[in-house]
Protein backbone atom coordinates (compact mmCIF):
# COMPACT_ATOMS: atom_id res chain seq x y z
CA UNK A 1 0.00 0.00 0.00
CA UNK A 2 1.49 3.33 -1.06
CA UNK A 3 0.61 6.96 -0.58
CA UNK A 4 1.77 9.47 -3.20
CA UNK A 5 2.97 13.05 -3.37
CA UNK A 6 1.32 15.70 -5.55
CA UNK A 7 2.86 18.78 -3.99
CA UNK A 8 3.30 20.37 -7.41
CA UNK A 9 -0.44 20.26 -7.99
CA UNK A 10 -1.06 21.94 -4.63
CA UNK A 11 1.31 24.77 -5.51
CA UNK A 12 -0.49 25.09 -8.82
CA UNK A 13 -3.80 25.36 -6.97
CA UNK A 14 -2.49 28.25 -4.88
CA UNK A 15 -1.35 30.16 -7.97
CA UNK A 16 -4.70 29.93 -9.73
CA UNK A 17 -7.25 32.74 -9.66
CA UNK A 18 -10.67 31.20 -10.27
CA UNK A 19 -14.23 32.08 -9.33
CA UNK A 20 -14.49 29.08 -7.02
CA UNK A 21 -14.92 30.21 -3.41
CA UNK A 22 -11.94 29.72 -1.08
CA UNK A 23 -14.12 27.42 1.04
CA UNK A 24 -14.44 24.86 -1.73
CA UNK A 25 -10.90 25.46 -3.00
CA UNK A 26 -9.50 24.88 0.49
CA UNK A 27 -11.28 21.57 0.75
CA UNK A 28 -9.99 20.41 -2.61
CA UNK A 29 -6.51 21.47 -1.53
CA UNK A 30 -6.88 19.38 1.62
CA UNK A 31 -8.02 16.39 -0.44
CA UNK A 32 -4.81 16.26 -2.42
CA UNK A 33 -2.65 17.18 0.58
CA UNK A 34 -3.94 14.10 2.36
CA UNK A 35 -2.82 12.03 -0.62
CA UNK A 36 0.74 13.26 -0.22
CA UNK A 37 3.54 11.31 1.44
CA UNK A 38 3.72 13.77 4.32
CA UNK A 39 2.00 12.91 7.59
CA UNK A 40 -1.26 14.89 7.72
CA UNK A 41 -1.47 17.39 10.56
CA UNK A 42 -4.31 19.88 10.86
CA UNK A 43 -2.34 22.10 13.18
CA UNK A 44 0.69 22.61 10.94
CA UNK A 45 1.08 26.03 9.31
CA UNK A 46 -0.65 25.89 5.96
CA UNK A 47 -1.06 28.15 2.97
CA UNK A 48 -3.62 30.92 3.16
CA UNK A 49 -5.57 29.05 0.48
CA UNK A 50 -6.03 26.01 2.69
CA UNK A 51 -6.80 27.97 5.82
CA UNK A 52 -9.33 30.45 4.48
CA UNK A 53 -13.06 29.94 4.44
CA UNK A 54 -15.26 32.58 2.84
CA UNK A 55 -18.66 33.07 4.42
CA UNK A 56 -21.22 35.56 3.14
CA UNK A 57 -23.42 37.74 5.32
CA UNK A 58 -25.75 38.65 2.48
CA UNK A 59 -29.38 37.78 3.07
CA UNK A 60 -29.57 36.80 -0.58
CA UNK A 61 -27.34 33.85 0.27
CA UNK A 62 -30.32 31.88 1.49
CA UNK A 63 -32.25 32.21 -1.77
CA UNK A 64 -32.77 29.04 -3.72
CA UNK A 65 -32.81 26.83 -0.64
CA UNK A 66 -35.75 24.44 -0.84
CA UNK A 67 -37.27 22.39 1.92
CA UNK A 68 -35.97 18.85 2.18
CA UNK A 69 -38.07 15.87 3.15
CA UNK A 70 -39.03 15.72 6.81
CA UNK A 71 -38.05 12.05 6.74
CA UNK A 72 -34.44 13.21 7.17
CA UNK A 73 -35.19 14.94 10.47
CA UNK A 74 -35.61 13.63 13.98
CA UNK A 75 -39.17 14.13 15.34
CA UNK A 76 -37.97 16.69 17.88
CA UNK A 77 -36.06 18.65 15.27
CA UNK A 78 -38.93 18.49 12.78
CA UNK A 79 -41.24 20.02 15.39
CA UNK A 80 -38.66 22.70 16.15
CA UNK A 81 -38.44 23.63 12.48
CA UNK A 82 -42.16 24.38 12.39
CA UNK A 83 -41.67 27.04 15.04
CA UNK A 84 -38.21 28.58 14.58
CA UNK A 85 -36.57 27.62 11.28
CA UNK A 86 -32.89 28.26 11.94
CA UNK A 87 -33.10 31.98 12.60
CA UNK A 88 -29.76 33.65 13.32
CA UNK A 89 -27.45 30.72 12.52
CA UNK A 90 -24.01 31.72 11.30
CA UNK A 91 -24.04 28.55 9.19
CA UNK A 92 -26.87 30.13 7.19
CA UNK A 93 -24.39 32.68 5.82
CA UNK A 94 -22.04 30.17 4.20
CA UNK A 95 -21.58 30.52 0.45
CA UNK A 96 -21.13 27.63 -1.95
CA UNK A 97 -21.58 24.91 0.70
CA UNK A 98 -25.29 24.33 0.22
CA UNK A 99 -25.27 21.57 2.84
CA UNK A 100 -24.03 23.69 5.75
CA UNK A 101 -26.25 26.56 4.69
CA UNK A 102 -29.28 24.26 4.68
CA UNK A 103 -28.36 23.11 8.18
CA UNK A 104 -28.35 26.70 9.39
CA UNK A 105 -31.50 27.72 7.53
CA UNK A 106 -33.64 24.88 8.82
CA UNK A 107 -32.45 24.43 12.37
CA UNK A 108 -30.11 21.46 12.03
CA UNK A 109 -27.70 23.12 14.45
CA UNK A 110 -27.36 23.13 18.22
CA UNK A 111 -26.82 26.16 20.43
CA UNK A 112 -24.06 25.61 22.99
CA UNK A 113 -22.26 27.80 25.49
CA UNK A 114 -18.73 26.61 26.17
CA UNK A 115 -16.14 29.18 27.23
CA UNK A 116 -12.45 28.98 28.16
CA UNK A 117 -10.18 31.85 29.15
CA UNK A 118 -6.51 32.53 29.68
CA UNK A 119 -5.55 35.88 31.18
CA UNK A 120 -7.60 38.38 29.14
CA UNK A 121 -8.25 36.13 26.12
CA UNK A 122 -11.58 34.28 25.88
CA UNK A 123 -12.74 31.62 23.42
CA UNK A 124 -16.47 30.87 23.27
CA UNK A 125 -18.21 28.13 21.27
CA UNK A 126 -21.78 29.20 20.49
CA UNK A 127 -23.15 26.80 17.86
CA UNK A 128 -22.48 23.31 16.49
CA UNK A 129 -23.79 21.01 13.79
CA UNK A 130 -23.27 17.30 13.17
CA UNK A 131 -24.83 14.95 10.61
CA UNK A 132 -22.71 11.83 11.14
CA UNK A 133 -20.20 12.92 8.49
CA UNK A 134 -19.24 16.47 9.39
CA UNK A 135 -18.88 18.09 12.80
CA UNK A 136 -18.64 21.88 12.78
CA UNK A 137 -18.67 24.63 15.39
CA UNK A 138 -18.63 28.41 15.67
CA UNK A 139 -15.91 29.98 17.84
CA UNK A 140 -15.93 33.61 19.00
CA UNK A 141 -12.64 35.13 20.17
CA UNK A 142 -12.38 38.05 22.60
CA UNK A 143 -8.95 39.59 23.26
CA UNK A 144 -7.45 43.07 23.80
CA UNK A 145 -5.12 42.47 20.83
CA UNK A 146 -8.04 41.60 18.51
CA UNK A 147 -9.94 44.39 16.79
CA UNK A 148 -12.51 43.85 14.03
CA UNK A 149 -10.89 40.64 12.84
CA UNK A 150 -7.31 41.95 13.02
CA UNK A 151 -5.08 40.14 15.50
CA UNK A 152 -1.72 41.36 16.82
CA UNK A 153 0.71 38.69 18.00
CA UNK A 154 3.03 41.23 19.64
CA UNK A 155 5.10 41.67 16.49
CA UNK A 156 2.69 42.24 13.62
CA UNK A 157 -0.96 42.43 12.65
CA UNK A 158 -2.69 39.53 10.88
CA UNK A 159 -6.13 38.18 10.16
CA UNK A 160 -7.62 36.21 13.04
CA UNK A 161 -7.81 33.11 10.84
CA UNK A 162 -4.04 33.40 10.25
CA UNK A 163 -3.39 33.53 14.00
CA UNK A 164 -4.32 29.87 14.56
CA UNK A 165 -1.06 27.98 15.10
CA UNK A 166 -2.42 24.56 16.03
CA UNK A 167 -5.81 22.84 16.16
CA UNK A 168 -6.47 19.30 17.36
CA UNK A 169 -9.91 17.66 17.35
CA UNK A 170 -10.91 14.60 19.39
CA UNK A 171 -13.91 12.25 19.33
CA UNK A 172 -14.50 10.80 22.80
CA UNK A 173 -10.81 11.14 23.59
CA UNK A 174 -9.42 9.89 20.26
CA UNK A 175 -7.52 12.54 18.34
CA UNK A 176 -8.14 12.95 14.61
CA UNK A 177 -5.14 14.19 12.64
CA UNK A 178 -6.72 14.97 9.29
CA UNK A 179 -9.90 16.27 7.70
CA UNK A 180 -10.06 19.65 9.43
CA UNK A 181 -10.86 23.11 8.05
CA UNK A 182 -11.34 26.55 9.57
CA UNK A 183 -11.62 30.21 8.66
CA UNK A 184 -13.33 33.53 9.18
CA UNK A 185 -17.10 33.75 9.66
CA UNK A 186 -17.22 36.81 7.42
CA UNK A 187 -17.42 40.57 7.65
CA UNK A 188 -20.51 40.61 9.90
CA UNK A 189 -18.69 38.38 12.43
CA UNK A 190 -15.04 39.51 12.19
CA UNK A 191 -13.97 38.03 15.53
CA UNK A 192 -15.60 34.66 14.85
CA UNK A 193 -14.19 31.52 13.23
CA UNK A 194 -15.93 28.47 11.80
CA UNK A 195 -14.26 25.09 12.27
CA UNK A 196 -15.24 21.83 10.59
CA UNK A 197 -13.98 18.26 10.93
CA UNK A 198 -14.83 15.22 8.83
CA UNK A 199 -15.60 12.06 10.82
CA UNK A 200 -16.15 8.40 9.97
CA UNK A 201 -19.90 7.66 9.79
CA UNK A 202 -19.26 3.97 10.46
CA UNK A 203 -17.53 4.45 13.79
CA UNK A 204 -18.61 7.84 15.13
CA UNK A 205 -21.64 7.67 17.46
CA UNK A 206 -24.78 9.81 17.19
CA UNK A 207 -23.49 11.94 20.06
CA UNK A 208 -19.98 12.46 21.33
CA UNK A 209 -17.84 14.84 23.32
CA UNK A 210 -14.91 16.56 21.67
CA UNK A 211 -11.97 18.32 23.24
CA UNK A 212 -10.59 20.84 20.76
CA UNK A 213 -7.07 22.09 21.44
CA UNK A 214 -6.34 25.53 19.96
CA UNK A 215 -3.08 27.48 19.99
CA UNK A 216 -3.05 31.19 19.11
CA UNK A 217 0.04 32.91 17.73
CA UNK A 218 1.94 34.88 20.36
CA UNK A 219 0.25 33.24 23.36
CA UNK A 220 2.17 30.64 25.35
CA UNK A 221 -0.93 28.63 26.16
CA UNK A 222 -3.01 25.92 24.51
CA UNK A 223 -6.75 26.39 24.95
CA UNK A 224 -8.82 23.26 25.54
CA UNK A 225 -12.53 23.60 24.73
CA UNK A 226 -14.92 20.74 25.56
CA UNK A 227 -17.72 20.65 22.98
CA UNK A 228 -20.71 18.28 22.89
CA UNK A 229 -21.97 17.16 19.46
CA UNK A 230 -25.42 15.67 18.83
CA UNK A 231 -26.58 14.44 15.44
CA UNK A 232 -29.70 16.37 14.44
CA UNK A 233 -30.58 14.27 11.40
CA UNK A 234 -31.74 10.70 11.21
CA UNK A 235 -29.56 8.04 9.66
CA UNK A 236 -30.40 9.29 6.19
CA UNK A 237 -29.54 7.14 3.20
CA UNK A 238 -26.81 4.53 3.36
CA UNK A 239 -26.41 2.05 0.50
CA UNK A 240 -23.76 -0.20 -1.04
CA UNK A 241 -24.37 -0.10 -4.81
CA UNK A 242 -21.22 -2.06 -5.77
CA UNK A 243 -21.63 -0.93 -9.38
CA UNK A 244 -18.72 -1.27 -11.81
CA UNK A 245 -18.21 0.45 -15.17
CA UNK A 246 -15.30 0.13 -17.60
CA UNK A 247 -13.90 1.92 -20.61
CA UNK A 248 -10.58 1.35 -22.36
CA UNK A 249 -7.93 0.47 -19.76
CA UNK A 250 -9.90 2.01 -16.88
CA UNK A 251 -12.53 0.62 -14.56
CA UNK A 252 -14.58 2.57 -12.04
CA UNK A 253 -16.64 1.31 -9.10
CA UNK A 254 -18.84 2.80 -6.41
CA UNK A 255 -19.07 0.80 -3.19
CA UNK A 256 -20.65 3.12 -0.59
CA UNK A 257 -23.08 6.06 -0.65
CA UNK A 258 -24.21 8.16 2.33
CA UNK A 259 -26.70 11.02 1.95
CA UNK A 260 -27.92 13.48 4.59
CA UNK A 261 -29.43 16.97 4.07
CA UNK A 262 -25.93 18.32 4.71
CA UNK A 263 -23.45 15.87 3.17
CA UNK A 264 -23.31 13.39 0.30
CA UNK A 265 -20.44 10.92 0.57
CA UNK A 266 -19.16 8.36 -1.93
CA UNK A 267 -16.49 5.66 -1.76
CA UNK A 268 -15.08 5.17 -5.26
CA UNK A 269 -12.33 3.07 -6.83
CA UNK A 270 -10.61 3.88 -10.10
CA UNK A 271 -8.40 1.11 -11.47
CA UNK A 272 -5.94 0.65 -14.33
CA UNK A 273 -6.87 -2.75 -15.74
CA UNK A 274 -4.09 -5.15 -16.67
CA UNK A 275 -1.62 -3.66 -14.18
CA UNK A 276 -0.56 -5.01 -10.80
CA UNK A 277 1.12 -1.83 -9.59
CA UNK A 278 1.26 1.74 -10.86
CA UNK A 279 4.14 3.85 -12.07
CA UNK A 280 4.36 7.45 -10.92
CA UNK A 281 2.93 8.57 -14.25
CA UNK A 282 0.03 6.14 -13.92
CA UNK A 283 -0.64 7.30 -10.35
CA UNK A 284 -0.88 10.90 -11.57
CA UNK A 285 -3.24 9.81 -14.30
CA UNK A 286 -5.66 8.33 -11.75
CA UNK A 287 -5.28 11.33 -9.45
CA UNK A 288 -6.36 13.60 -12.28
CA UNK A 289 -9.67 11.82 -12.75
CA UNK A 290 -12.28 13.88 -10.96
CA UNK A 291 -15.81 12.77 -10.07
CA UNK A 292 -18.78 15.05 -10.75
CA UNK A 293 -22.04 14.16 -9.01
CA UNK A 294 -25.47 15.40 -10.14
CA UNK A 295 -28.90 15.09 -8.52
CA UNK A 296 -32.10 14.15 -10.38
CA UNK A 297 -32.61 17.81 -11.36
CA UNK A 298 -29.22 18.02 -13.04
CA UNK A 299 -27.66 20.15 -10.30
CA UNK A 300 -24.00 19.45 -9.70
CA UNK A 301 -23.16 18.85 -6.03
CA UNK A 302 -20.33 21.12 -4.79
CA UNK A 303 -17.19 19.05 -4.12
CA UNK A 304 -15.85 19.43 -0.58
CA UNK A 305 -12.89 17.16 0.21
CA UNK A 306 -11.78 13.55 0.42
CA UNK A 307 -9.19 10.98 1.44
CA UNK A 308 -7.50 8.67 -1.04
CA UNK A 309 -4.86 5.97 -1.18
CA UNK A 310 -3.14 3.95 -3.89
CA UNK A 311 -3.46 0.21 -3.41
CA UNK A 312 -1.93 -1.97 -6.12
CA UNK A 313 -3.38 -0.80 -9.43
CA UNK A 314 -6.20 1.31 -8.02
CA UNK A 315 -7.03 4.59 -6.33
CA UNK A 316 -9.57 4.22 -3.52
CA UNK A 317 -11.21 7.49 -2.58
CA UNK A 318 -13.66 8.67 0.09
CA UNK A 319 -15.28 11.73 -1.53
CA UNK A 320 -17.49 14.31 0.19
CA UNK A 321 -19.97 16.71 -1.44
CA UNK A 322 -22.47 19.27 -0.20
CA UNK A 323 -26.01 17.95 -0.57
CA UNK A 324 -28.35 19.97 -2.78
CA UNK A 325 -31.74 21.07 -1.38
CA UNK A 326 -34.69 18.70 -1.60
CA UNK A 327 -34.77 14.95 -2.07
CA UNK A 328 -33.33 13.23 -5.10
CA UNK A 329 -34.51 9.92 -6.51
CA UNK A 330 -31.11 9.19 -7.98
CA UNK A 331 -27.57 10.47 -8.41
CA UNK A 332 -25.59 10.54 -11.65
CA UNK A 333 -21.87 9.96 -11.13
CA UNK A 334 -19.64 11.19 -13.96
CA UNK A 335 -15.84 10.71 -13.91
CA UNK A 336 -13.91 13.29 -15.90
CA UNK A 337 -10.34 14.20 -16.81
CA UNK A 338 -9.08 17.20 -14.85
CA UNK A 339 -7.34 19.60 -17.21
CA UNK A 340 -6.36 22.62 -15.15
CA UNK A 341 -6.62 23.23 -11.40
CA UNK A 342 -9.12 20.62 -10.17
CA UNK A 343 -11.83 23.27 -9.85
CA UNK A 344 -12.62 24.16 -13.44
CA UNK A 345 -16.05 23.97 -15.00
CA UNK A 346 -16.10 20.59 -16.72
CA UNK A 347 -16.63 20.57 -20.48
CA UNK A 348 -18.40 17.72 -22.25
CA UNK A 349 -15.20 16.41 -23.86
CA UNK A 350 -13.65 15.93 -20.42
CA UNK A 351 -16.19 13.34 -19.26
CA UNK A 352 -15.28 9.66 -19.43
CA UNK A 353 -18.71 8.62 -20.61
CA UNK A 354 -18.05 4.87 -20.50
CA UNK A 355 -17.44 5.16 -16.75
CA UNK A 356 -20.63 7.07 -15.90
CA UNK A 357 -23.27 5.49 -13.68
CA UNK A 358 -26.70 6.21 -12.22
CA UNK A 359 -27.43 5.37 -8.57
CA UNK A 360 -31.03 5.00 -7.47
CA UNK A 361 -31.66 6.31 -3.97
CA UNK A 362 -34.22 4.86 -1.56
CA UNK A 363 -36.27 6.99 0.79
CA UNK A 364 -34.43 8.28 3.84
CA UNK A 365 -34.63 6.10 6.94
Amino acid sequence: MENFNIEKELKKLESMNTEMSPLVRSRLDETYRILSRQTPHIGRKKSSLLRQLTLSTAAAGVLGIGMFASAFLSPVMAETLKQVPGIGSIFSTIQRDIGLRTAGDFGLTSNVNRTVSYKDVKLEVTETLYDGNRAAFVLNVTAPNLDNGTYNNGKKNMKLSDAIENVFFTVDGKRLNEGGFYGSAGEAHPNTLVFEHVVDPKTTPDSFNSTVMIKLDGIDHEFAVDIPFLKTTKKGIEISPNIVTAGGDLSFSLSQVWVTPITTRLTTTTSLTGAETLTHKEENRLIKIGIAVFDDQGRRLPALNGDGIIEGNRLIFDRRYASTPGTSKYLTVKPFVIKDDFTEDVQEDQYLKALEMKIDLPSAN
